[in-house]
């Protein structure tokens, strides 16, 4: 991920010069270049979460330890009892 960042930066600077080099306002070459840090912005947070879910999936799938409880049982906890509903009674 992190060269996808750094090309998406390095577009970022590259596109507002090339803009201006070619008769473009600076204001409008500026808001090129916030639009597209914008753009980058989010690209970045989408790609992290995307990167976290893969992750937690290929984990979930190697059947790795989980600590002591598992998911699997019935949900009641220690000490607890629940009625018919999954509401704990008194």
């Amino acid at each position: 991920m992190g060269d996808v960042v750094r090309w998406a930066a390095f577009s970022c600077v590259l596109v507002p010069v090339v803009l201006v080099g070619y008769g473009t306002s600076l204001a409008g070459a500026g808001g090129a270049a916030l639009g597209l840090a914008a753009v980058t912005g989010v690209c970045r947070v989408l790609l992290r979460q995307s990167e976290r879910c893969a992750a937690r999936q290929l984990a979930e799938q190697s059947g790795g330890h989980r600590g002591r409880h598992s998911r699997t049982g019935t949900g009641a906890h220690r000490g607890v009892r629940y009625g018919s509903e999954s509401t704990p009674v008194d």
